[in-house]
């Protein structure tokens, strides 16, 4: 296997290059005008520690995978074209209401409920290039007004002479038969034809979502066509800069489905969170390898911090509805809770709260933490961690960045310290505190709104700045048990280079598995045998489009279900691909009722409302070489490690610095365990290890940071 996977995050483009058994990890920094540059420099850095020319590499791996926030980062900058929306007629104001609950979506609980200050996000198409059609299709997909072209040409022209740049048709009930969509396409292309100055790039819903609900299907398109033009013209001019470098192959874009594809064959949609989804993939794919049980990632970079939940056997959660930025869309989505805490993340002081609030705003990577000294004023989360003597300032990112510790103090001291009346290390103790609380009451909120026990739960830490607050983070959430992976600081790319090229497609139905009423089961295979096989079909085109054979797809069949009317909706994996008996309902209906028990406790489980299937999904991939991970266990003695050298450290809790060891890379070998207070500081990231937290490498480089009180036994060896 030869492979490059590159995940560009806010601060740091992360690389993970495998050259057969050899594996790399990479850093550079992220340049965001133009980010083939980053990925060039992390790129030359992995082919130097592999002492491999660039040009070579590049000639000779099978693929380049590649993650990118710059949807994300164009949606959160509102740049993007001008976009028109022609809808059905009377639908007019569907996408301005918003489900009249708009003004909430994306903010946090608190500030939903403040309506007397509520404020709706700016739309991306503006009343005035909305345009109505006369055509109407029923809830069943049959016409009851056909399409008057003379009618789109004229709302078409209007829109045109509004400004439009591009164009999202979005009619009602589109996703039960989505003629009239294509019908107005080709309206659209005859005046306006794709080869020639002046075309117009045209997004249908019908093909973006399959779910009904016309505000959310209708808020996906708008998306995708809003990002349409800067995803276009970024990845091509990616491939562009890796075919000047001699890579001939199509570039792979990773989606937040938890799978991938061509850069031609992905919506702008599919690339918004997809890097931070790569590594709930990589922690997937971790518990199903070594089966640690339930999992909790943690990916804490230098912009974001990132929680996905993967339950034991490695399930993942969808989001059903995401919200992206502000609005409610309609896409199969890996769950993932996002809070803008990273070590980029600005601390300033709160004067209504009269206290230290940490991010979302963020330093970046350009000027950088007030430490980088590359003109940065405002104290971070780095700045912080560098004052209390976490962070060596002559190796840090490998020695690539040097940090100046006098910066952060000056940051401190002008920012918090007289608000605080505190000295510059007391005020980076409350940052570090406060960081490290937001954190945990994250996932604490995280696992229990998915019926998850904390207590339960391995939490896999990764990122550059994981291994530095998994110990604060962790002993405030209520986990005693903390898995560093192999790889940790690049842990998302390496996700990214496991993931399978996939395409998944779904669509709203209704079907009742059990009916209460008249207790009877389903009967109606052929029905929903239809739905799935269409799925089949779509998805199988979407890869051989791609190159692959026919024979090589494989079929994944989910149902997203509940009870009766409950919120609630549970998505569900199955191991058969058709519905053709009463054993096979039953089975499904066994499958719900074991995931639900185990999620939300055996005994809430109510089949006396009913079962309901409300969408059926098919996840359409092709099987290939992964990263393996071993065994996390060792059974030999191990013995305390030499320090290089003692340094006074400051620790939230304790009223002086202490004398702590610290450590090298060394320290991470199979025959060694550290006891805290220590800390351990390898090239690319830092392992702080609290009092009362212990340090147990294994041999195939993972890390286990467990909690002495709560653990007095190991995962993986005996203790001396």
């Amino acid at each position: 296997m030869k492979r490059i996977s590159v995940d560009i995050g806010g601060t740091f483009t992360d690389c993970f290059f495998a050259w057969n058994e050899h594996y790399i990890e990479s850093k550079a920094l992220t340049t965001h005008h133009n980010l083939a540059l980053g990925f060039n420099a992390a790129l030359e850095n992995a082919c130097s520690l592999a002492g491999l020319s660039r040009k070579d590499v590049l000639q000779e791996v099978d693929s380049v995978r590649y993650a990118t926030t710059l949807g994300t980062n164009a949606l959160i900058e509102a740049k993007g074209p001008r976009v028109g929306a022609i809808v059905t007629h009377g639908f007019e104001d569907t996408i301005h209401i918003s489900r009249s609950k708009g003004y909430g979506a994306g903010l946090d609980p608190q500030k939903q409920g403040d309506m007397a200050d509520a404020e709706r996000p700016t739309p991306l198409v503006p009343r005035n290039l909305v345009r109505a059609v006369k055509e109407r299709v029923d809830s069943v997909g049959d016409v009851l007004v056909a399409v008057q072209p003379d009618d789109v040409r004229k709302q078409v022209r209007e829109l045109v002479d509004n400004g439009a740049e591009a164009i999202v048709v979005a009619l009602t009930n589109a996703t039960e038969n989505g003629s009239h969509e294509q019908e107005i396409l080709e309206v659209i292309l005859d005046d306006y034809p794709a080869h020639e100055l002046g075309s117009i790039p045209v997004l249908l819903s019908s093909q973006v979502s399959g779910r009904k609900g016309e505000y959310v299907r209708a808020n996906s398109t708008i998306i995708d066509a809003f990002l349409h033009q800067t995803m276009f013209h970024a990845l091509n001019q990616l491939s562009a800069n890796l075919r000047e470098a001699g890579y001939e192959k199509p570039m792979l874009v990773i989606h937040n489905s938890g799978g991938m594809a061509q850069s031609n064959s992905t919506d702008a949609l599919q690339t918004i969170h997809s890097g931070p989804i790569a590594g709930v993939g990589g922690a997937q794919h971790l518990s199903e390898s070594t089966g640690i049980g339930d999992v909790v990632s943690m990916d804490m970079g230098g912009t974001s911090f990132d929680i996905g939940l993967v339950p034991e056997g490695g399930v993942q959660h969808y989001d059903f509805q995401p919200t992206i930025g502000r609005w409610l869309v309609s896409v199969p989505m890996v769950h993932l809770n996002t809070l803008g805490a990273g070590g980029g993340s600005i601390a300033s002081y709160d004067r209504i709260h009269k206290s230290v609030s940490v991010g979302p705003e963020s330093a970046g990577s350009d000027p950088g933490p007030a430490c980088y000294d590359r003109g940065g004023l405002s104290p971070t989360v780095t700045d912080a961690d560098l004052l209390l003597g976490y962070l060596d300032p002559d190796n840090y990112a490998n020695g690539f960045i040097k940090l100046n510790p006098k910066r952060s103090r000056f940051a401190i001291e002008e920012a918090l310290c007289d608000e605080l009346d505190l000295e510059p290390v007391d005020a980076a103790k409350v940052i570090k505190r406060t960081v490290d609380e937001q954190m945990a009451i994250g996932i604490e909120m995280e696992l229990r709104s998915r019926g998850g026990t904390v207590e339960d739960y391995t939490m896999v830490a990764y990122g550059g700045n994981g291994p530095l607050h998994a110990c604060g983070i962790a002993a405030r959430a209520g986990i005693s048990r903390i898995l560093f992976p192999p790889f940790a600081s690049v842990f998302s790319a390496l996700g990214a280079g496991n993931l399978k090229p996939l395409h998944i497609h779904e669509r709203s139905s209704y079907v009742v598995l059990y009916d209460p009423i008249t207790r009877s089961l389903f009967d109606e295979y052929e029905r929903l045998n239809g739905y799935i096989e269409e799925l089949e079909r779509r998805g199988r085109e979407d890869l051989v489009r791609q190159g692959y054979a026919s024979d090589e797809v494989k079929h994944r069949l989910e149902m997203d279900m509940r009870y009766g009317n409950q919120l609630v909706t549970t998505a569900v994996t199955f191991k058969i691909n058709r519905i053709d008996s009463v054993g096979d309902v039953l089975s499904v209906i066994r499958k719900f009722s074991d995931i639900y028990g185990d999620r939300y406790g055996q005994g809430t489980q109510a089949p006396e409302a009913g079962v309901r299937v409300q969408t059926v999904r098919v996840a359409s991939y092709i099987e290939g070489e992964v990263v393996r991970f071993d065994d996390l266990e060792y059974g030999g003695d191990r013995t305390v490690p030499e320090s290089v050298e003692h340094r006074e450290v400051h620790f939230v809790g304790e009223d002086e610095a202490l004398e702590t060891p610290i450590y090298d890379a060394g320290a991470l070998h199979e025959n060694y365990v550290v006891h805290g207070p220590a800390v351990i500081t390898t090239e690319n990231t830092t392992y702080l290890v609290e009092r009362g937290w212990r340090v147990e490498p294994t041999p195939q480089g993972a890390v286990w940071l467990l909690n002495e009180s709560a653990s007095q036994g190991s995962p993986s060896s005996p203790i001396e």
